[in-house]
């Protein structure tokens, strides 16, 4: 699905009414909890993002958010008009969540939690996901003959083969040496020169320094993303993927001087994680374990399976609001729902979107909202550092009226 098209179905949600209906439900049903998943923070609209998640969600730290989640105290959620929980977490740690998040959390007073990788930490390493790029980018090879196979560089389809074919390598190694000898062996046949070091320091992982300073402003708080982010579903050696989750833990309480009680599993999603996975983790005795599976948690969920929706800093607010709401998470279901009146209609009406699209701009504009009548237009919008609801425009005047 095109950025765009998300976009305008994101704003058939909100404006419609069924975004403020999804968040309205999710309070009266009791505790729950909305957590999201960023990795970068550079660039985008995080600031917009973090305005619109203040107004409407109760954020907290990680850590202190499962807390009320599974232990909540006494009256906590007896208020019905009590806002849902929502915890912001960044994974892997990239430079940028330092210049960029952390100086946003500050201004703002919005605690984030950043899942670490020690191993990348330590080395100062690109992270083994942004090699095959780099490694093509800087390829002085006109071909190459890797695992059997010959790619000609100076073919566009066959350098984009060779990319994935790199990145999936990677991602499916059995154990972190042969990640390491692979890339090793590719560096070689493409005859890219050492040493490789990445230019954009953005991309880089965080250092030990930064992260002491985070942690000591009390806006950020870290826990565990596995020793050097393998696929904890592929490694063989049961020895290897108890140090992956537990060593992890040991050093980052070593860096930080107290415990650390919660892991992000590398890449996410159930394939990726495995029942050795699974098992890693709870012998590794901590408290929560977090997933990239979409869905809102409730004292229910299975505390080591606990959801997460991806979201980016390039999407518009209106997606974060779908997401973060559950309403997105729905939508997608009926639409996969063979027979279901929302994909006849799909199917028979390609241009319904458009049509739902300036209705609800229309109904909301005698309503006192501005909206856009583009996805490029919105796609284009800044919004008011002072705007703290996070609407644009005369959308906030209502907000205003109302306080």
């Amino acid at each position: 699905m095109s950025r765009r098209l998300e976009l305008v179905i994101a704003a058939c949600l909100y404006y419609s009414g069924i975004v403020r209906l999804a968040r309205w439900w999710t309070q009266r049903r009791g505790q729950r909890l909305v957590v999201l998943c960023y990795h970068r923070a550079e660039g985008g609209y995080l600031r917009q993002h973090l305005f619109y998640l203040r107004r409407h969600y109760r954020i907290l730290h990680l850590e202190a958010a499962l807390e009320a989640l599974y232990q909540p105290q006494k009256g906590m959620f007896q208020e019905r008009n009590q806002r849902t929980l929502l915890a912001l977490t960044f994974d892997d740690g990239y430079h940028d969540n330092y210049t960029e998040g952390f100086a946003l959390a500050s201004e703002l007073q919005i605690p984030l939690t950043i899942f670490l990788v020690p191993g990348y930490i330590d080395s100062g390493s690109r992270f083994w996901w942004q090699e095959p790029k780099y490694l093509l980018c800087h390829a002085r090879a006109s071909e190459a003959t890797i695992e059997g196979r010959t790619y000609h560089l100076k073919n566009a389809d066959e350098r984009s083969a060779l990319e994935q074919a790199i990145e999936t390598r990677l991602r499916n190694a059995s154990s972190i040496d042969e990640r390491e000898a692979f890339l090793v062996a590719v560096r070689k046949a493409l005859l890219v020169p050492l040493p490789a070091r990445c230019e954009e320091k953005a991309a880089l992982p965080l250092t030990w320094t930064e992260v002491r300073e985070m942690g000591e402003s009390g806006w950020v708080s870290f826990d565990a993303h596995a020793m050097h982010h393998p696929t904890l579903a592929c490694l063989t050696d049961p020895a290897e993927l108890q140090y992956e989750v537990s060593e992890c833990r040991t050093v980052l309480e070593r860096q930080l001087g107290h415990p650390v009680r919660a892991f992000a599993y590398p890449i996410g999603k159930g394939e990726h994680i495995g029942e050795n996975g699974l098992a890693a983790v709870r012998a590794a005795k901590y408290n929560w374990a977090l997933t990239v599976i979409p869905g809102i948690n409730t004292p229910q969920t299975d505390p080591h399976l606990l959801h997460r929706f991806v979201v980016d800093v390039d999407q518009h607010w209106l997606m974060i609001a779908a997401k973060s709401s559950g309403a997105w998470n729905f939508f997608l279901h009926l639409c996969r729902m063979p027979g279901t009146v929302v994909r006849n209609i799909f199917r028979s009406n390609p241009r319904w979107f458009g049509r739902a699209f300036h209705f609800f701009a229309k109904h909301d504009d005698r309503k006192g909202h501005h909206y856009y009548t583009t996805a490029s237009q919105a796609d284009a919008s800044v919004y008011s550092s002072d705007d703290p609801c996070g609407h644009h425009g005369a959308g906030c005047a209502k907000e205003r009226r109302r306080k």
